[in-house]
């Protein structure tokens, strides 16, 4: 590589890490903490909700981002929630606390609901989501497809979702399941605008973790191909799953969209499991490029 090549991947990673988020677990008091030390005021911090745990755990992590100047963006999970009380209490303590108006609205990995709901789709149709305050919501998307559900299944529930949230008044965007190989997300981009579909995409990248971890949450969540891509790329493969920073993956995602802006391709999001300092970190340091290049030119 060009040192001309390197320093415009370097440009083109730095603007497209302008926009980033990145995911903790609600009970992770020390992540909660870390994050709020490293991030820039009003960073969007995704709050997982594991089956089994509490609303109330979701809104006191919600409400600990917002008094540290952070955006929380909760994890809503239609297959956890028992019934229409039980998320309208969510709703109301995510609103009332923590000031909560964007959400991920998901259906949920869990064989069988805890309640009457089973489907993202579900939640985004009872009009509850914009009566307590939430304005924008992000929806998920799998360039690579989802191990349990076909393809034909999963494009048409991604339309229905943005048609229900359309309908609804709610902004929605994309975040992608983390993939090991940026050829799926150009791919995927491209099929979106191709349908008529303008929700920005946020890429999904996995954060520094150990291997073993990485690889077994790589097979759950069906990003197998991409497994398979860095056997026949050594340095990227030598770099993911040692737990490196992704600079060669998102370097290629980001010189993709700064080609050709009409990918959609507007930001990170980062699967840290379990170290979300880690992955905020190193974003800062590649978005450091460009604040220097606008105090230059100021």
């Amino acid at each position: 590589m060009t040192w001309e090549h390197k320093a415009e991947e370097k440009t083109a990673l730095a603007a497209l890490l302008q926009t980033y988020s990145v995911e903790v677990t609600a009970r992770d008091e020390h992540a909660l903490g870390a994050v709020a030390e490293i991030l820039r005021p009003g960073t969007e911090v995704f709050v997982a909700n594991l089956p089994n745990e509490n609303a109330d755990v979701l809104v006191r992590a919600a409400a600990s981002l917002r008094r540290a100047g952070l955006t929380p963006v909760p994890h809503i999970v239609a297959r956890n929630i028992a019934t229409r009380q039980e998320f309208e209490e969510m709703l109301a303590g995510l609103a009332g606390e923590a000031g909560v108006q964007k959400a991920l609205v998901l259906g949920g990995d869990r064989d069988r609901p805890a309640g009457e709901f089973n489907a993202a789709l579900q939640l985004i149709q009872t009009g509850l989501l914009q009566e307590y305050g939430i304005r924008r919501i992000a929806i998920a998307c799998y360039p690579e497809g989802h191990p349990r559900i076909a393809n034909d299944v999963l494009w048409q529930a991604l339309r229905d979702k943005l048609a229900a949230a359309a309908e609804a008044g709610l902004d929605a965007a994309l975040v992608s399941q983390f993939l090991f190989d940026p050829q799926p997300v150009v791919a995927f981009a491209k099929a979106l605008r191709r349908a008529g579909i303008a929700a920005p995409l946020r890429m999904g990248v996995a954060g520094p973790a150990n291997r073993t971890k990485l690889i077994k949450y790589a097979l759950r969540c069906g990003v197998g191909a991409s497994l398979r891509v860095l056997r026949e790329r050594g340095n990227l493969a030598r770099n993911v799953l040692a737990g490196e920073t992704p600079d060669e993956l998102l370097g290629e995602i980001a010189l993709a969209q700064a080609g050709d802006p009409s990918l959609g391709i507007a930001g990170v999001h980062f699967f840290t499991f379990g170290d979300p300092a880690r992955s905020a970190r190193w974003a800062e340091e590649q978005r450091q490029p460009s604040r220097e290049d606008a105090m230059a030119g100021a």
